[in-house]
């Protein structure tokens, strides 16, 4: 059976949600959107591709930071309305230089920073 990225469960924007996990560690480094387009173009090249909502553009991961998302695998949750893409990220994921975007936690009523910027 093929895959047609039409078939997923997008919200009333176009856009669905893609958590990309480090394929080798399990990692969760990031969250970002993606429109049909994206996910086409994702599985088309092997460089993950997203969809920014403040840009209103495509936005190749690492395009500009050298930070790329090469794509191991991409999954489909069971209600076809999240995707998780499985990644080999070379440097950070995050904006702020850090490996990922979910670098604070809350313990006991408090932000906590879990890791620093990479030098």
């Amino acid at each position: 059976m093929g895959f047609d990225p039409q078939d997923l469960q997008y919200d009333d924007a176009g856009l669905i949600p893609a958590i990309a996990q480090d394929a080798d560690n399990g990692d969760v480094l990031m969250m970002a959107w993606m429109n049909a387009q994206a996910v086409a173009q994702t599985l088309e090249t092997g460089r993950v591709t997203y969809w920014s909502r403040s840009r209103q553009a495509f936005w190749v991961k690492g395009e500009t930071s050298g930070h790329v998302q090469d794509l191991v695998e991409m999954r489909i949750d069971c209600d076809r309305d999240c995707l998780l893409v499985l990644v080999r990220q070379t440097g950070p994921a995050c904006h702020t230089n850090r490996r990922s975007c979910f670098y604070t936690a809350v313990r006991e009523g408090r932000e906590v920073e879990l890791m620093r910027p990479e030098a």
